[in-house]
């Protein structure tokens, strides 16, 4: 197994993600760290990188590479993007950084940069028309696609640093200096064109570390029972209630406020004065979170070679078998489970009358119904629900992923934890627990029916009459042992269709 290390070297923090290269074409985080540096800061006066910023970033890459070298990582892919693009220094800083550090660092294009963000985006998140917003510490990005592909892309030369440092003003409110950058921003986006012409249904997705700790701030606010970035959706309603609340804050209040970050909290209101001006100028109503961007986009061109020319065409497929892979699972097991609960599900659509988004929880639990095995076989589908909500899934909503963990757990007699449903009543709905309770003894019956994991049960079909469902197998080989077991589930049933069960 190969072992990567991403680095980023941005305006405002220097970062260090490192991942396991599965065989197959997969990729699994396993350490993240970051330093905020401030590499951007003071160079609107002469263009140069600080003499103070260099020496934090050396020590910064120096522990890097005592990092790199205690894990034995194979590559290093080691990147810069737009303070040091535009660096009157560049050259000799990074001489410096290879001569004391040992890595050759990549000087990014705006135009690389942009791909390698949508490639973070478009491989991790199922929105087929988005904006693609990254704030750093001295640009803003904006990506325009559609149907996978880029339409338009725009380079804003101030980001959450430059815009601190060009509207610094202590005799002035901080409100009134919020509003100053908000004006600014407006202005500058005003004058693309393509921005003020975007469909209404283009959504907006937020990337980079102002997002996601806004994204944090806003769960804590609204004390949302999932504490995930990714895929979290925030209103614009919302969102202008938290800038409201904090763009009249001082520093040391800004820091008090719950899920801030202390290395973000004195340029954290710029962002949001830069996110607001976005606003201003187009018609878009929600953001989503995203914890895919640039770093990431690397690793799927690294990983996946083939996403360099075209985005993974089934994300929500490649993030299922990318946890297959990483927990060992038996994939042939897990193949027939889906299978067989995919016939049931059409099979009894007369009596579970449940939409087709309950398709994809299905897929999602069925496949990884035996993930938690890795931990423990006892009590697995208990670790089940636990990996699934836990593994960073792509492509589903944060409900489907909760529905997806609720359904795998209900795998086993007794598995779905009430008390554990309560804690998410904030997101899931009140129709919902009665469809995982079905899911679930679908998911069950279907596993019994390969209990000795030989594929033996080909075809099934359901017939609904009276008070029963009578269910008929086609089979190669004796299968009584499996048609025993999944009988056992008959108790279940009968509570979650009002039907008695019979299996032939």
């Amino acid at each position: 197994m190969e072992k990567i290390a991403v680095i980023d070297l941005g305006s405002n923090s220097v970062r260090m993600v490192m991942a396991n290269i599965l065989e197959g074409g997969y990729f699994v985080v396993f350490d993240d760290i970051k330093e905020t540096v401030r590499l951007g800061q003071d160079m609107e006066k002469d263009g140069f990188l600080k003499s103070s910023k260099i020496a934090q970033a050396i020590k910064t890459l120096k522990m890097f590479r005592k990092l790199c070298d205690a894990y034995q990582v194979d590559k290093i892919i080691a990147i810069a993007t737009n303070a040091v693009r535009r660096a009157k220094n560049q050259k000799s800083f990074l001489d410096e950084v290879y001569a004391m550090c040992g890595f050759k660092i990549n000087v990014l294009s705006q135009e690389e940069e942009a791909r390698y963000i949508y490639q973070g985006v478009i491989n991790s998140l199922d929105i087929p028309k988005g904006l693609i917003i990254d704030i750093s510490g001295s640009s803003t990005q904006l990506i325009h696609y559609n149907r996978r592909n880029i339409l338009n892309t725009v380079n804003i030369p101030f980001g959450s640093i430059t815009l601190t440092d060009l509207f610094n003003d202590e005799t002035m409110p901080p409100e009134k200096q919020a509003e100053k950058i908000e004006v600014f921003i407006t202005e500058q986006l005003a004058r693309v064109d393509w921005i003020k012409q975007l469909d209404p249904d283009v959504q907006l997705i937020g990337v980079g570390g102002s997002f996601r700790n806004l994204g944090k701030i806003s769960r804590m606010l609204r004390r949302y029972s999932l504490d995930i970035s990714h895929n979290y959706v925030l209103p614009k309603e919302h969102f202008v209630d938290i800038y409201d609340m904090i763009k009249v804050l001082d520093y040391e209040k800004r820091m008090k406020i719950k899920g801030m970050s202390s290395g973000r909290a004195d340029i954290f209101i710029s962002a949001l004065s830069c996110i607001k001006g976005l606003l201003n100028v187009t018609n878009i109503s929600q953001m989503t979170i995203s914890a895919s961007g640039l770093r990431e986009g690397l690793m799927y061109n690294y990983a996946v070679p083939s996403t360099v020319e075209k985005p993974i065409s089934d994300i929500l497929g490649h993030s299922i078998s990318t946890i297959m892979n990483y927990f060992d699972e038996n994939s042939a097991h897990a193949e027939q489970v889906y299978n067989l609960s995919m016939q049931l599900f059409k099979q009894l659509r007369v009596l579970h009358k449940l939409p087709r988004q309950f398709v994809k929880v299905l897929r999602i639990a069925s496949l990884l119904h035996d993930c938690g095995s890795r931990i423990k076989y006892y009590d697995h589908h208990k670790h089940s629900f636990y990996v699934i909500l836990n593994s960073h899934l792509n492509g589903l909503t944060q409900r489907e992923l909760l529905l997806s963990a609720f359904v795998a757990s209900a795998h086993r007699r007794d598995g779905l934890n009430i008390g554990d449903w309560n804690k998410y009543k904030d997101i899931l709905k009140d129709e919902d627990l009665p469809a995982v309770r079905k899911l679930g003894v679908i998911l069950r019956i279907a596993e019994s029916l390969d209990r000795s994991m030989s594929g033996a049960v080909k075809t099934l079909y359901c017939d609904v009459l009276g008070d029963a469902v009578i269910m008929k197998t086609e089979v190669e080989g004796d299968c009584s042992l499996e048609i025993k077991d999944a009988l056992a589930a008959a108790p279940d049933f009968l509570r979650a269709f009002h039907k008695n069960l019979e299996i032939l």
